[in-house]
């Protein structure tokens, strides 16, 4: 009986080695298409993590920007004041010294805002609305129109823009009526 069951075995083998050659056969096509489509999935995944990665981070840098920018504004201000110390006329030793000490700090203040990326803005030449405020238009003849005459607050820019634009006086061109 051993050997029966051996021989159905080896037969009923046989007929299914086709079955199975013409099942591969069809689902090989079948595979590739599943197989490119995983492919396709797995790159706009990574596309998609790429696009994440950096809006993420281009979020954080926002977000930092945002914060440093109050920080610099009120370093700004201590700047300015240092400033305007540093134009008071002295006229005795003591007062020498003290300015020569400001002057010192001042220069720390704005060797540490360099370090940082804040620079002054240029404010001569042409009137640009992106960097510059127009705090008042003066009539003259002299200078065309537009041009910076003179800079009442220094503006500061960083890396990421303009931290605060420049106050100035811009020439204009003088009306007829006078």
């Amino acid at each position: 009986m051993q050997e029966n069951e051996g021989t159905q075995d080896q037969s009923q083998a046989e007929p299914a080695e086709p079955q199975v050659a013409a099942v591969i056969d069809g689902s090989a096509e079948q595979l590739a298409a599943q197989r490119d489509e995983y492919l396709r999935n797995w790159q706009r995944a990574q596309a998609d993590y790429q696009n994440l990665r950096r809006r993420v981070q281009s979020d954080i840098d926002a977000a930092v920007h945002r914060s440093k920018k109050g920080f610099y504004s009120e370093l700004l201000l201590v700047l300015d004041y240092l400033d305007m110390a540093c134009a008071s006329p002295c006229t005795s030793a003591d007062a020498k010294g003290l300015l020569a000490g400001v002057e010192m700090t001042r220069g720390v203040l704005l060797q540490a805002l360099e370090r940082e990326g804040v620079k002054p803005i240029a404010a001569q030449g042409v009137f640009d609305p992106a960097q510059h405020e127009a705090v008042e238009r003066v009539e003259t003849s002299d200078k065309p129109e537009g041009t910076i005459l003179v800079v009442l607050r220094r503006g500061w820019t960083s890396t990421q823009g303009v931290l605060r634009p420049a106050q100035v006086k811009v020439a204009a061109v003088p009306s007829e009526s006078a």
